[in-house]
């Protein structure tokens, strides 16, 4: 989804478990552009200078009961005015109920009014996180996507090099597909990329030979994932004689996705590598690496160490 055309109001209605009070009305052609919301307590009290009309419009319980203290015409008015501005929707939090004159009124101006049972600011922390995703920037790359023990693993390379038959022996070893070929990645914020698979090749494997496979048919549902956060990138390359690999790590090298530094190792392929257990090994390493401790590093002092030594401690 490229981010500048925004999310169609339907899809986070349908998402967050929205109840339509006009169901009548065609969402279709609303969207939201803007990933943040906003309360109109100042608004709905006739002040609206720097109106954020772009978002989502949530009424609390503080709008709410200032509302049910007005007189009937002043509200009125106060409808009116807020509703000459284009906002791209209305929610309605705590189970609240909008005026039937302000569901008129909505109409007429073809606005979405929706509703919601929960607590204003737990919904409006999970709506944020919902449209900071979808509103993401966002960028589409050729790779296999796999979570390996909870670890974000994108497998990278040239066409026909054996990505999706690592994805596979990966699966069958209890790890969870993502997306096989094509990856959709979203910027989340400045430390997240979030991969996810496009909706017509979800959940698919294509095995040159053999053709395309369901994992989530053939495996079941605990070999599948929606989505995952990209913690790790494998580029796999054919292995050539002449090439220089690094065989400590004592320096990491990353790749750039959307201005975002990712982890990555080039791993060059020979016959009879077991790239799945390669695979799984760089995993758990990157998480060793997190959490505080490497390995590398850990070798590079045991030696310094050694070479330090008095020639008397030896004896």
């Amino acid at each position: 989804m490229n981010s500048t055309n925004g999310v169609g109001v339907a899809k986070i209605a349908q998402i967050m478990d929205l109840y339509n009070f006009l169901p009548d009305m065609e969402l279709k052609g609303h969207r939201i552009m803007v990933s943040d919301v906003n309360r109109p307590a100042l608004q709905l009290s006739g002040y609206f200078e720097h109106f954020e009309r772009s978002r989502v419009q949530i009424i609390g319980t503080v709008e709410y009961t200032y509302l049910q203290h007005l007189e009937e015409q002043k509200k009125q008015e106060i409808y009116r005015e807020f509703l000459e501005y284009d906002v791209p929707c209305v929610i309605f939090c705590r189970d609240f109920q909008p005026d039937p004159v302000f569901l008129e009124m909505t109409e007429a101006k073809e606005l979405p009014v929706f509703g919601t049972k929960r607590s204003t600011s737990e919904f409006m922390a999970e709506l944020i996180y919902c449209l900071s995703e979808y509103l993401a920037p966002s960028i589409t790359i050729h790779g296999v996507l796999v979570d390996v023990y909870g670890e974000g693993l994108l497998i990278m390379g040239e066409s026909g090099i054996g990505k999706s038959e690592a994805a596979l022996e990966l699966v069958r070893r209890g790890h969870r597909l993502v997306t096989d070929d094509v990856v959709e990645i979203r910027k989340v914020n400045e430390h997240t990329l979030m991969g996810t698979s496009p909706d017509i090749t979800r959940y698919f494997i294509e095995l040159r030979g053999i053709g395309i496979i369901d994992v989530k048919n053939l495996f079941g549902v605990e070999s599948v994932k929606e989505k995952q956060q990209i913690d790790l990138v494998i580029k796999l390359e054919d292995w050539k004689k002449d090439n220089e690999y690094d065989r400590l790590g004592l320096e990491e090298e990353y790749t750039e996705f959307l201005g975002n530094k990712v982890v990555c190792h080039s791993l060059p392929i020979r016959p009879g590598r077991n790239l799945a257990v390669i695979c799984e090994a760089a995993a758990v390493n990157h998480r060793q690496k997190k959490m505080g401790y490497n390995a590398a590093q850990e070798l590079y002092r045991r030696v310094q160490e050694n070479l330090t030594r008095k020639p008397d401690e030896d004896e």
